[in-house]
């Protein structure tokens, strides 16, 4: 099936590793032209190089998304080189381990900052581009806001704000013809999740323990599995799906139990 997102700029933060690079992948396959955010310059230049030793093309620009200013910069210097973009990926963030009994008021604001603020002004900044194209928005976010984890109140608090946001900005931005959806991931195999698992005495056990809970074939969602759901909402074949929290997850959240 052919996405019509030949060369449809779209903009991925964090998208050098993991879910990001999958989705700047996946993109860079369907012909668009994928821009990597990410904070490393290096994870940054491996990406792309990954991408033209396909033949295919993209581009990536470094920056400290936890810095408002940084993300207004490199706004700025995308449409300084491109004067366009069609599409934006608020996938970058980490599961910092700020929790209610063991954090402080300034690593839970650390945690927002690291987790939801630059969705929010990435999304403000490319907001003109987007209503010139009517292009789309897609939110990456954690299964954390709806099942709690445990320890983690920063990056929980921050996907339940990722979840309001998507549904927010799709009533906000109904007049420009802008879609919003979000992709929910529950347990995906990513570099972060395996060096967890390896963190563990018998991480093999650990890991069957986790899987034998996911309905769905018993195993970890692929990054790939993300991506495809991924071009897929922001391509206009999903021209008229909006505001939705789609679960990529096997059944992980949603399925009973008890079926185990």
């Amino acid at each position: 099936m052919d996405l019509n997102l030949k060369g449809k700029i779209v903009l991925v933060s964090g998208g050098a590793k993991g879910i990001g690079a999958a989705i700047v992948k996946a993109l860079a396959i369907e012909n668009a032209f994928p821009i990597i955010i990410g904070r490393n310059e290096a994870d940054n230049q491996h990406m792309l190089q990954e991408i033209k030793d396909l033949g295919l093309s993209g581009d990536y620009f470094t920056a400290e998304l936890t810095s408002p200013q940084s993300c207004k910069n490199i706004i700025d210097a995308i449409l300084a080189k491109y004067n366009r973009i069609d599409g934006l990926v608020n996938n970058a963030g980490v599961n910092d381990g700020v929790g209610l009994e063991s954090g402080t008021y300034e690593g839970f604001m650390e945690s927002l900052h690291k987790n939801v603020v630059h969705y929010y002004l990435l999304a403000q900044h490319v907001l003109p581009e987007l209503k010139k194209n009517k292009g789309s928005i897609l939110n990456i976010g954690s299964k954390t806001a709806e099942t709690g984890q445990g320890g983690t109140s920063g990056y929980a608090a921050a996907n339940g704000a990722r979840n309001a946001l998507t549904r927010e900005w799709a009533v906000e931005l109904l007049p420009y013809g802008i879609r919003v959806n979000a992709i929910i991931v529950a347990e995906a195999w990513t570099p972060l999740y395996q060096k967890w698992i390896s963190s563990f005495d018998q991480p093999e056990e650990k890991l069957k323990s986790i899987t034998d809970k996911i309905p769905f074939e018993n195993r970890m969602t692929t990054v790939e599995e993300i991506a495809n759901t991924a071009v897929f909402l922001l391509s206009d074949k999903s021209s008229h799906t909006t505001g939705q929290l789609i679960h990529v997850d096997g059944g992980y959240v949603h399925l009973d139990r008890a079926l185990l």
